[in-house]
């Protein structure tokens, strides 16, 4: 028996927004399939048709929220130091009730790394011919997106929803002027 694309991609959905129901409640050790398929209306063996266990569940949607790095590639103009801020801000907040979840205390620990991993080979190329210094760079990248990734995250997870071009704003005055010199204004 074949089956039609668009059932299968809505099995897969139901699935999945199953899981993250529960994911938000719950730790992933926590969740078992039979709470998932439950939840979902399906039974165990028509999970394993499209998932290995609720790790792949949790892999598969995470990886469906970070942003595809070659498409976003583009969007930098050929040579600028200009770090994509606003695009940044906006991917995050069209994803934002997943990044709250899993960047929040309980969600992935692994996942921030993931995003900042992700976000290093985006800005990399634009800063890599001004410096040469391997461990200096790596350092500033590093640095860098854990800044920006805790600032979003902070102001993602307060009930009054940020202004995404005074977020933008405020980042660019964190990087250029540092935070020390725009507090001691």
């Amino acid at each position: 028996m074949i089956k039609q694309p668009e059932i299968t991609m809505q099995t897969r959905k139901n699935l999945a927004d199953a899981f993250w129901q529960i994911y938000c409640e719950k730790r992933i050790e926590k969740i078992t399939v039979k709470e998932i398929t439950t939840k979902a209306g399906y039974n165990r063996s028509t999970f394993y048709e499209y998932y290995t266990d609720v790790y792949d569940v949790l892999e598969q949607i995470e990886a469906s929220v970070l942003p595809n790095i070659e498409k976003h590639k583009k969007m930098i103009p050929n040579g600028s130091m200009q770090f994509p801020l606003k695009h940044l801000v906006e991917v995050y907040n069209k994803n934002k009730q997943y990044f709250i979840v899993l960047l929040g205390k309980n969600g992935d620990p692994a996942f921030q790394e993931k995003m900042k991993n992700t976000y290093k080979d985006l800005v990399r190329p634009m800063v890599q011919l001004y410096e040469p210094d391997d461990y200096k760079l790596e350092c500033s990248l590093e640095y860098a997106m854990s800044a920006i990734i805790g600032v979003m995250t902070y102001c993602f997870t307060r009930e009054e929803q940020p202004d995404i071009e005074k977020t933008v704003v405020l980042l660019n005055d964190f990087m250029n002027n540092g935070v020390m010199g725009l507090l001691s204004k």
